[in-house]
């Protein structure tokens, strides 16, 4: 069975006029099952992720501050959301949202999180949206349990998977893969162990070809037991903040090559939502249960 995390937390209530599309992960729910592609019981609750789990990725004196609601104000800005108990309880719920589904992958060959992908949290800092990182922490769990030995994070978000790349830039065995455009957010790149930057306005046929040449040759060279993929939709050329040119058709094809890639080569994949902020949010919300029906269609749920 195709298992999904999901919890209500993950709608969290923003100002009037926030710039992040909050409403997305109510809205990909309620399209899974009015598509049919799945039914209530393909979806599970996660629980709060303990301060010792979360503490596998992160600083020990940042998760600190960050359960007792004392982060300074510029970490806040920094985040920028503005921090109360229901938002740091909103990620725990994702992180083990994703531990649970990367468990759930290793069973069934897949598996999803309706929300997270929070790439830009670091060891010792949250950032653009991010407080915790949610496939970090369970990327860390996998392997400090050995039930992982060789793990690949792909990050396709239009953005660098900066945190990730912060976490694990001394790691012998969990390699960082970010393909995202280069004259855009975060301002200040870290090293990933692959870091393929891309030129502002590219379209769907260099891309794609730029992802085949560099996936084929990721696997080969690293054989990964496991993999994380960080499935953003804000390569979308409707995306207010991406600053690429891909189709819909394209991101199909993205999700398509992935999840294909992990399939013949047997390698079990969790899948995090990334990010999104295509004007409309049909656009969004389309391009995100695309990944799903990819998935079904696929590991033929």
């Amino acid at each position: 069975m195709l298992k999904i995390a999901h919890h209500k937390a993950y709608i969290h209530p923003l100002p009037e006029g926030h710039r992040f599309p909050m409403v997305k992960y109510e809205l990909i729910e309620e399209q899974l099952l009015y598509e049919g592609l799945i039914t209530s019981k393909n979806f599970f609750k996660p629980e709060l992720a303990s301060k010792e789990t979360v503490c596998l990725a992160h600083d020990e004196l940042y998760v600190e501050s960050l359960l007792h609601l004392q982060l300074d104000a510029k970490m806040i800005r920094r985040i920028g959301f503005p921090l109360s108990q229901k938002l740091v309880d909103r990620e725990r719920y994702i992180v083990d949202g994703t531990i649970q589904s990367a468990m759930y992958a290793q069973q069934f060959g897949i598996s999803f999180n309706t929300a997270g992908g929070t790439h830009h949290a670091g060891f010792d800092f949250g950032e653009g949206f991010c407080l915790l990182n949610d496939q970090a922490v369970a990327a860390s769990y996998l392997y400090g349990k050995h039930l992982a030995d060789r793990i690949l994070i792909i990050d396709l978000d239009v953005h660098q998977g900066n945190g990730t790349a912060h976490i694990f830039q001394n790691h012998s065995a969990i390699f960082t893969f970010s393909m995202h455009c280069d004259k855009n957010f975060p301002f200040v790149k870290e090293r990933s162990y692959l870091d393929i930057p891309l030129e502002v306005g590219l379209s769907d046929k260099t891309y794609l070809t730029i992802l085949k040449q560099h996936l084929d040759h990721l696997f080969d060279k690293i054989n990964p037991d496991f993999v994380f993929y960080q499935a953003g939709v804000d390569i979308l050329e409707t995306d207010k903040l991406g600053k690429l040119k891909i189709s819909a058709r394209g991101v199909r094809k993205r999700d398509q090559m992935i999840l294909q890639t992990c399939f013949d080569r047997k390698t079990p994949v969790q899948i995090s939502m990334g990010g999104g902020y295509s004007p409309h949010i049909k656009d969004i919300v389309n391009a995100h249960v695309g990944t799903f029906r990819a998935a079904i269609d696929i590991f033929s749920f």
